[in-house]
Order: C-alpha cells, then structure tokens, then sequence
C-alpha cells in the first residue's frame, strides 16, 4: 500500500503543475502572478503557488485545504501561508484581492447549501473589488465518460515503482458523479484507491449561486485561451468579482 507521502506526491506526479505545457496552469498563474496578495482555495499539494514563489512573487500567498495528507505535502515551502480547512470556514476577512480555485476543485463542493457555504467563505476573504478565479467542467461535454480503465495513466513514483492510475464512473446521478481512482502496481495489486462525488453545474444554475452568493461576473470563457462558453465547451472558466 502507499504511504500518506507516497499519496500524495503521486498526485504532483498525475497531476503536474506546468504553466509552460499546460494552458490551464498558464491561465492561472498569469492570473496569481499579477495579484499582490493570492488565496488558494483547495490548495491540495500547493504545486501552483510553490511555482509562484519560485517564478519571483513577492506578494502574500496563502493556501487552504481540507486534506491534512496534502497540505503535509505543501507545507515543504514554509513562505506561504497554509491553513487546514475548508472554504467554508475561512479564517480571514477581505485579506486578499484574487482567490483561485484551480484543478476543477470547484466541482468538490457537491450540495447546494456546501457551495453556498463555500462561496460565502471566499467572498468574506476578499477584499472589495477582489476577484475569485476558477474552472469548472461543462456538464454537456460528459467528460466523465473517458474515465474508464481504458483510459490509464501510467507513472513512475519516487521509489522507481512503476504504477498505473486508472478512473471508473460508480454513477451519475443528476449532475454528480461518483467515480474511483484506483493505483495498481505492475502485477495489478491495488495500493491506493479513492472514492469521490463531483458536482458538474451548467452556466445557469452556476451564475445564479454565484449572484445569490453576492458575486459579480466578470468574465466567463469556455476554454483556457478566452474562447467563448457555448453548449460545445468543455470547460466553464469563470471570472466573477465582490463588488
């Protein structure tokens, strides 16, 4: 089986923070770059605001997350904040002047009231005029149905140990979708494996949260280099503000 590290640089190695390659990342980081004081909403390994510092920051950084394995991982760079924790319970009061959810981590607050909550939280710690970042799949796309065992990624750890990291849907119900990840090693010995639920909100029903929410919109794209949202978009990429 994996260890909790073992976990979670497994996720960095699935899920590689690269601006250069990877036109999401890019997105963002132009967006974190060009901010002074940053709050990373969901943060999990802190991959994108490690690369900030690292790309010459100087402003204040801070990161959040409710998963204590990640953050022990993200908390190796000891100049920016980390706080264990969930958006709904923000420790700070407009402190900062964008707030990012990168990673589609939106899609993890699944209920209505959950959402709602979470984006009480990232309003109450933005300052006036602040302006919340973040991407979520367009459910019309159904992207959910490439995850399949058919669909692997293959990685090699740390240790040299070669493991492949697959997806299955367990199901759709509504708009949420439950799938598993499941890390088997080279003989298809299972060391990890993961439950999770993900919300997937269409423009509508997502711009109303966010009116309701107290949030203005400034920008929505449906993808990463500013093409517009339409029913063939794979992404919702949102830019709304706290007026």
């Amino acid at each position: 089986m994996l260890s909790d590290a073992d976990v979670a640089a497994l996720y960095d190695l699935v899920n590689p923070w690269d601006p250069v390659h990877h036109p999401a990342d890019a997105y963002h980081h132009r967006h974190v770059m060009a901010a002074g004081a940053v709050l990373d909403v969901g943060c999990g390994t802190g991959a994108m605001l490690h690369h900030a510092r690292e790309a010459g920051h100087r402003g204040r950084l801070a990161g959040i997350d409710p998963d204590p394995v990640y953050l022990r991982r993200a908390r190796r760079r000891t100049d920016v904040e980390w706080v264990l924790g969930a958006a709904a319970g923000m420790p700070w009061e407009q402190e900062f002047e964008l707030a990012v959810m990168a990673g589609h981590a939106f899609q993890c607050l699944v209920a209505d009231g959950e959402i709602r909550a979470g984006l009480a939280g990232v309003r109450a710690a933005l300052r006036e005029g602040g302006r919340f970042v973040f991407e979520t799949r367009h459910p019309l796309a159904r992207g959910w149905e490439s995850w399949t065992p058919e669909h692997p990624v293959d990685v090699v750890a740390a240790d040299g140990r070669l493991l492949r990291v697959t997806r299955r849907v367990e199901s759709v119900v509504d708009d949420v979708v439950t799938c598993t990840e499941t890390v088997t090693g080279v003989r298809g010995d299972i060391v990890h494996e993961r439950s999770q639920a993900l919300r997937f909100l269409g423009p509508d029903a997502l711009n109303r949260l966010l009116r309701e929410a107290g949030f203005r919109l400034d920008e929505q794209y449906g993808d990463w280099h500013g093409g517009p949202l339409t029913p063939h978009s794979r992404e919702i990429v949102t830019v709304a503000r706290r007026p």
